[in-house]
């Protein structure tokens, strides 16, 4: 019995030791689960890592086509609107890095900033989703739609995001100094709005978690796509699917429009199930347009079949 007791009490301070590691991240093997369908490479703490070349890709696809294949693939809770932008002419895209704000308690953000202490973090809370950050990441945080000291980020901070990320960030909350955000040359900010106060009564509740930003679920690793219209939360196993179709509806509406033009097809033709006929057709005209990139029969025929455009 006080052999099993050891083992038991061992196993209790063992996996106590593990939760209180970083209590605010999800476990590894957790965050693996709740995204168990991406299939690719993933971060040290499980977060998928969609290629450099896909964000390449995405940064060049029109945001109606990539929700119209989210939602014909029954994802109908991963956009959000009703942004202000510190520049609407610069879209922001990468792979989510989220945190989760919640208003401060005193007892709760004194544990949380010791242990972060402990841990070697430095500064406010609000500067460790930072410190995580790489190159491709967009930081996106859940601040309560704080205003008013819910300012998450001023221009020193936006000018430290922009080194690692070379992105954006889309916080559910503020940011302060938009003047000295707009001088950070590529960089953009989706907010609630701006407010001039400082960050307070805020503490960080969750790193690399599952968020909510408005109407969407937001997961670590998902595609993230802003423009003026609004933010895109793309989960990372549907990102390729996404973003090829996405570039299959742009060459097939140039496409169409030259045939509805020149009077060889209908519309009805152009946005439905295509024929052989007109699949020749395509590949033929693609051919015409290099400039445009290549596509197989075979790879036109699985794009047709999937339906999600």
């Amino acid at each position: 019995m006080k052999v099993k007791t050891l083992v038991i009490g061992s196993l209790v301070i063992f996996l106590l030791g593990t939760v209180t590691v970083n209590a605010q991240s999800i476990p590894k093997d957790e965050l693996i689960f709740l995204t168990s369908l991406w299939k690719g490479e993933r971060f040290a703490d499980g977060r998928p890592k969609i290629s450099d070349d896909l964000l390449k890709r995405a940064a060049a696809i029109n945001i109606d086509d990539a929700w119209t294949a989210l939602k014909n693939a029954g994802y109908n809770n991963q956009f959000e609107g009703g942004w202000k932008l510190v520049n609407d002419t610069i879209p922001v895209v990468g792979r989510a890095l989220t945190a989760m704000f919640m208003p401060s308690r005193p007892d709760v953000e004194k544990n949380i900033k010791d242990r972060g202490v402990q841990q070697g973090r430095k500064g406010n809370t609000n500067s460790w989703p930072i410190d995580m950050l790489s190159k491709g990441d967009v930081y996106v945080a859940d601040g309560f739609g704080k205003i008013n000291g819910g300012t998450l980020i001023g221009s020193t901070l936006g000018n430290a995001i922009y080194a690692k990320t070379g992105c954006g960030v889309v916080f559910n909350g503020a940011a302060r100094d938009l003047a000295g955000l707009k001088e950070i040359e590529g960089f953009n900010a989706f907010v609630r709005d701006f407010h001039p106060s400082f960050l307070q009564e805020m503490v960080l509740m969750g790193l690399n978690t599952p968020i909510r930003m408005g109407q969407a679920m937001v997961m670590p690793g998902d595609l993230v796509i802003g423009n003026k219209e609004g933010v895109l939360f793309i989960p990372a196993h549907l990102s390729e699917l996404v973003v090829s179709t996405s570039e299959f509806v742009t060459l097939k509406d140039k496409f169409g429009f030259e045939m509805v033009k020149s009077g060889r097809y209908s519309t009805g033709q152009i946005d439905s199930q295509w024929t052989e006929e007109i699949k020749t057709h395509f590949l033929k005209w693609l051919e015409q347009h290099p400039e445009l990139g290549k596509m197989s029969k075979a790879g036109l025929d699985e794009i047709m079949s999937r339906r999600t455009w």
